[in-house]
């Protein structure tokens, strides 16, 4: 591409990301910091990409969501996921009207725009399949009716790492459906200091101002369309995922047979459409190396699947991407 049309996009990006800063302040005035967490999940939903957030209790994962959808002029809601949900209590369901002895379409709380599913591990297979038709199709199926689900439709889930029992874990084909996953961690001790002064009180009531409309979120989705990816990045972004496939033919010896699974074509796609996305996010047209360093992990995580042999080395997933993105040449 030439200058003039990156100068192009570069302007393009910048008018139309003019609406970041105003929703960053806003999530800050409740979220302390967890700047990792806020940047992700507005990735996500510029790179209209399900989001699936792990962390102990307690780290503000539900409520950066729930601030989250109140700064988005949407619609909003929260499914708790329990062990005795039904597929129906998710997606809605037929009712029969005894006065025409027909049957009605009762639709459930996936037909919004932004859905939190709470510990979304803690509903049995089947709710969870319920979900992934929504997730992938952007459509949900109720008797013999399809019925299509609002757009921007986006599902940000969470997910405890630990008290296991009584949990169905998520497996490959659903967790995949996610665009990224987010370990949350603890915040730092000043971090801590600041949600003390902040937050040690009684009331819990926040006042968020929804400060982003999505026709305004749509546009700036197009707008991420349309910023350039070199040739060079396009082949760094496989040479990434190829590598978590046969990292012997990538010369990363060190990984040899500690990958049981690799990555995707859809992490291709999600890689390119996230960094993409990050680009965006920092106010540039075009995608740089480093978009795709720092958004990869999150891509890639849940996609590359260690090997036994790894598992007993304690070498984690995070561990191999790191490795991958350490030892591969950089364009």
């Amino acid at each position: 591409m030439s200058d003039t049309g990156i100068t192009a996009i570069n302007e393009k990006v910048k008018a139309e990301s003019a609406f970041i800063a105003p929703l960053r302040a806003e999530l800050e005035t409740v979220i302390v910091g967890q700047r990792y967490l806020l940047d992700r999940l507005m990735i996500g939903l510029l790179a209209n990409g399900h989001l699936l957030l792990e962390g102990v209790p307690g780290l503000a994962k539900t409520l950066a969501v729930k601030t989250l959808a109140a700064a988005v002029h949407t619609s909003f809601r929260r499914i708790q996921f329990t062990p005795d949900l039904l597929p129906a209590d998710l997606i809605g369901t037929q009712v029969y009207n005894p006065k025409t002895g027909d049957f009605g379409t009762r639709q459930g709380p996936v037909f919004a725009n932004l859905i939190l599913a709470d510990e979304i591990n803690r509903a049995p297979a089947k709710v969870q399949s319920a979900l992934l038709e929504a997730m992938q199709e952007h459509q949900v199926t109720i008797g013999q009716e399809t019925f299509r689900l609002p757009d921007p439709f986006l599902v940000l889930a969470t997910q405890n790492p630990i008290e296991q029992e009584g949990t169905y874990p998520l497996p490959e084909a659903q967790v995949d459906r996610f665009m990224l996953k987010l370990v949350v961690t603890y915040p730092t001790r000043d971090e801590e200091r600041r949600i003390l002064d902040a937050n040690a009180r009684t009331d819990v009531s926040f006042n968020v101002r929804p400060v982003v409309e999505p026709d305004t979120l749509l546009r700036a989705r197009r707008t991420v369309d349309e910023i350039y990816v070199d040739d060079k990045i396009k082949d760094y972004i496989l040479s990434i995922v190829f590598a978590s496939r046969d990292p012997a033919a990538a010369g990363l010896d060190a990984l040899r047979d500690q990958i049981r699974y690799g990555a995707s074509p859809r992490a291709t796609l999600y890689l390119t459409i996230a960094a993409r996305a990050h680009a965006f996010l920092h106010g540039r047209g075009y995608v740089t190396p480093q978009d795709v360093k720092s958004i990869a992990p999150d891509v890639l995580r849940h996609r590359v699947i260690p090997s036994f042999e790894a598992e007993a080395e304690d070498l984690t997933a995070d561990k191999i991407v790191a490795t991958l993105l350490n030892e591969l040449p950089v364009p």
